[in-house]
């Protein structure tokens, strides 16, 4: 009877996202509508949608199932990623949502690249739009197989029908309602998130005793809990820190920044962003302190995952709530995972239609378009299901590479795009390149590891890659041509723009004036 509840829970949950999907399909008409929403995202949705997509399974499991068995110096990583979504709403939002709009209106990030750097030859668009394509195709893919191992694990079902379950819904309302429905789902799913982390450590709290009682058992179990160094070291603290620079490059996450109405909503979006992460951060930490005490004080429970302690949110939810409250919270895990599916696919969806198609100078209708994004969901949805055929399959090892990769690819390219105007494609084009390959061979191959330069102990790629990139586009920058003097204008109207949040798009009026040289 039990799993009767469950499945009622579920599929209320599975049937109102499909029919968000719907309602946003309702709301699109054109390629841009798809793809970024029509630049009309409510700086609520945008933070939610930002924060959702962003922290998949982690948030809910891997988390509070770190600190369970290690402590507070596991809490470093949610300090960094805390502190990079932080700055990224502050600097990067607002002159992103501005430059991408005065830049040709560029809805992608690569085709912002390529614009912003006037580069015409539109190499730096397709080689960002490759990395996005395949390093999500392979990101898309683990989220399916989390979703079926979840299933696997929760009803005791066979792991490909819980896969294609979870990727079929997904796939569903991000194919019919685009960039919108995987925002207006995400929402939805980011509450339930919240909601989740803030009901069940709560409760776990009121039955162990209240947070004196549960604080005392926590020390009989773990006297260094609540020790941020303990049992760490300098460069896993420095590493873990080191997990904040990825937000810069992260496409998925800073493509709502993009979305937004104007660059005076991303304040608002900075609120309300970092008000949901902390509260859901404290959440997992108190998720871990009260799973500590509870255990220690009912020696009957039983933890499911004693190795990594990463069911604990779960096994919580199931024991201290009935099946149908259960079904509801466990169906945060399942939020987590497919909110991250939608946003990276229609990403990849984007990188593909936007930049490979158009950038080989292809056009495309506004219908086209629409249609040809479908179709890119379509496409990489049908080869991530493929690879998550196999749970146990190598490729998905390249995920845990995903985040250092953009991170140290796209990050300072970024950070330069929007505050250094002297900024080259050429400089741009090799940061970006060889900031990916040391970030692939760091961590691939650990070379820092081989050559003792930190003893044993392994520095995050993301940092080494992080740093050749921002170099080596700045060095190849002041040495080869500056800008074109558009380029220069374009970046004085976006500081410009700032002030009054109003974004001039210069392509548009030298099309709408029938000027040559508007931007393809």
């Amino acid at each position: 009877m039990d799993v009767v509840f469950k499945v009622i829970a579920l599929a209320v949950y599975f049937g109102a996202m499909i029919g968000i999907g719907l309602y946003a399909f309702r709301k699109t008409e054109d390629g841009e509508d798809y793809m970024l929403g029509g630049r009309q995202l409510h700086p609520f949705t945008a933070a939610l949608s930002a924060g959702a997509s962003d922290m998949s399974g982690w948030l809910l499991m891997g988390l509070p199932g770190a600190l369970y068995m290690n402590g507070l110096v596991e809490a470093w990583i949610a300090v960094g990623l805390t502190l990079g979504a932080g700055l990224n709403w502050f600097f990067v939002a607002p002159r992103l949502r501005q430059y991408t709009q005065i830049a040709g209106n560029a809805i992608t990030v690569p085709s912002f690249f390529g614009n912003r750097l006037h580069d015409r030859t539109h190499i730096l668009r397709i080689a960002a739009g490759v990395i996005i394509l395949v390093f999500f195709t392979f990101y898309v893919s683990s989220g399916m197989v989390a979703g079926g191992v979840f299933f696997e694990s929760m009803f005791g079902g066979r792991y490909v029908t819980g896969m294609l379950l979870v990727a079929g819904v997904t796939i569903v309302y991000t194919l019919f309602g685009g960039f919108l429905g995987a925002s207006y789902t995400d929402v939805v799913q980011g509450l339930i998130m919240l909601v989740s982390l803030l009901v069940v450590p709560i409760t776990a709290m009121v039955v162990v005793g209240g947070p004196a009682a549960m604080l005392e058992s926590v020390r009989e179990v773990d006297a260094n809990f609540g020790s941020m160094t303990a049992g760490g070291t300098f460069i896993g603290i420095i590493s873990s820190l080191a997990w904040g620079l990825g937000y810069f490059g992260q496409p998925h996450i800073i493509v709502r920044f993009m979305a937004l109405r104007s660059s005076r909503d991303a304040r608002y979006g900075l609120v309300v962003g970092m008000s949901w992460m902390v509260l859901c951060v404290l959440g997992a930490v108190f998720t871990a302190l009260a799973g500590l005490a509870f255990f220690q004080q009912n020696a009957d429970a039983v933890l499911t995952d004693t190795k990594n302690g990463e069911s604990v949110f779960l096994d919580l939810a199931q024991i201290l709530f009935h099946p149908l409250i259960a079904g509801l919270l466990l169906a945060a895990v399942l939020a987590a995972i497919m909110s991250t599916i939608s946003s990276q696919l229609i990403v990849s969806s984007s990188a593909l239609v936007e930049d490979l198609v158009r950038g080989v100078g292809i056009t495309l209708s506004a219908k086209g378009a629409l249609w040809g994004g479908r179709i890119g969901v379509l496409t990489v949805s049908i080869i991530a299901l493929l690879l998550a055929l196999d749970p146990e399959s190598s490729v998905l090892g390249l995920v845990a590479f995903a985040w250092a990769g953009f991170g140290a690819a796209f990050g300072p390219i970024v950070l330069l795009s929007l505050f250094w105007r002297r900024l080259t494609a050429a400089g741009a084009g090799a940061g970006m390149v060889a900031g990916a390959g040391v970030a692939f061979v760091w961590g691939q191959f650990e070379p820092d590891v081989a050559w003792g330069l930190f003893g044993s102990q392994h520095l995050y790629e993301i940092i080494p890659g992080f740093l050749v990139c921002l170099v080596l586009a700045i060095v190849v920058s002041l040495i080869t041509p500056q800008p074109p003097a558009t380029a220069m204008e374009e970046y004085d109207d976006m500081l410009e723009s700032l002030a009054t949040g109003e974004a001039r798009d210069r392509t548009a009026e030298a099309a709408a004036a029938g000027e040559p040289g508007a931007r393809a």
